[in-house]
């Protein structure tokens, strides 16, 4: 079965709503054509050289990896600078490359599920919920004679839904007006000619999780080269257990040895050179555990003030921090390597397309942690 790679950004926005991202982040298709037929899509937690070449000999159409590849801003990705190589790898070899990041780790499921799940905890209420979104509400401009066939393709991408009711809207009529310039290809008017068309705007409401699908439904349905529209956000209320956001809470299923949980971490977790380390006694007995994947150190203090947790884990910890969090009596404290807290999802994400788009997926078995030796002092006794 093949797809696009247009139906499988679908999917994954709505798994993974851009609007979850954190204000610094940038989510989304880094490069490919979203017309473009989908048939294999292939996973990682970055995308390196190695990963990039390794997409391409897999036949790959699609890489989808969870750390950006254009984060912070370059001016040139000529093909003899860093980047610029691995995205005339992907645009040579056909593939196009796609991310999920902090949209990822605050989802319901997401990256921190994954985790919290890999090594041994059920996920609960988010470290750091985000705040209550209502739904988004909508207008549209419709040229009267397709309004019913506009609103219906709506409808089905998930607008309209109010309750126990459903194809819920408001309509009234207008008159739009347009010239369309050069280069554009109207479906109405002509060249350099101003237009006046009888529109009816139709609103409506919808989950901000399916703006992704009713965008892609609306240019696909709308007769407009442009259609006009707009989206604004309410706030809502949000149950504080299952509401998205960074990190998870969890219980063991029976307490058990901090050392003991380190190790059951540890034989969890994909082995990476920089193992997995810890502060705290060794025989204090846990259950209740937070855990943020990726760098988590800004969680500290809202760990700590949280009172009842005996546990923290993330990755990228740093010396001062953790002692002066211990010092001040916060928990134990696990520190694992950043790509070994986030590759789970990997797994999860091609289940989701697998079963969703019906293409072939797989998760590339390359580590792409940057440590590569690790050394203790050897034991002259």
């Amino acid at each position: 079965m093949t797809s696009t790679v247009a139906e499988i950004r679908r999917i994954m926005d709505t798994a993974y709503p851009p609007h979850l991202a954190e204000s610094w982040d940038s989510v989304g298709l880094i490069c490919g054509d979203p017309d473009a037929p989908v048939g294999r899509v292939v996973f990682a937690l970055d995308c390196t050289d190695e990963v990039a070449r390794a997409a391409v000999d897999a036949g790959a159409d699609m890489l989808i990896v969870h750390h950006p590849l254009l984060l912070r801003g370059v001016d040139s990705v000529a093909a003899d600078t860093p980047k610029g190589r691995i995205l005339h790898t992907l645009i040579r070899g056909g593939v196009a490359l796609f991310a999920a990041h902090t949209n990822a780790d605050s989802a319901r499921p997401g990256v921190n599920d994954a985790l919290a799940e890999t090594i041994g905890i059920t996920p609960g209420r988010a470290v750091a919920p985000k705040p209550g979104t209502g739904p988004d509400k909508w207008g549209v401009h419709i040229p009267a004679p397709d309004v019913e066939t506009v609103k219906q393709a709506l409808f089905d991408a998930g607008a309209g839904a109010i309750g126990n009711y459903r194809e819920c809207s408001f309509q009234f009529p207008g008159q739009g007006q347009f010239r369309p310039a050069d280069g554009a290809n109207p479906a109405l008017g002509s060249i350099g000619e101003l237009e006046h068309v009888d529109e009816v705007r139709v609103e409506f409401v919808a989950p901000r999780s399916r703006r992704g699908a009713i965008t892609a439904a609306l240019r696909t349905a709308h007769p407009y080269e442009e259609p006009a529209f707009d989206i604004t956000a309410t706030e809502g209320t949000v149950d504080p257990d299952t509401a998205p956001g960074l990190g998870r809470i969890g219980d063991l299923p029976e307490p058990m040895r901090f050392a003991d949980f380190v190790q059951q971490v540890a034989d969890r977790l994909p082995v990476t050179e920089w193992g997995v380390r810890a502060a705290g006694d060794p025989d204090r007995m846990v259950r209740r555990v937070a855990v943020c994947s990726g760098s988590g150190d800004s969680f500290l203090d809202t760990v700590a003030a949280m009172g009842d947790i005996d546990v923290f884990l993330t990755s990228d910890l740093r010396h001062h921090p953790v002692d002066e969090h211990l010092r001040a009596g916060g928990p134990a404290v696990i520190d694992t390597a950043h790509w070994a807290s986030e590759s789970p999802w990997c797994a999860r994400a091609a289940e989701l397309i697998a079963d969703e788009a019906g293409v072939d997926t797989r998760v590339l078995d390359i580590r792409t942690d940057p440590w590569t030796i690790s050394r203790h002092a050897r034991d002259e006794g």
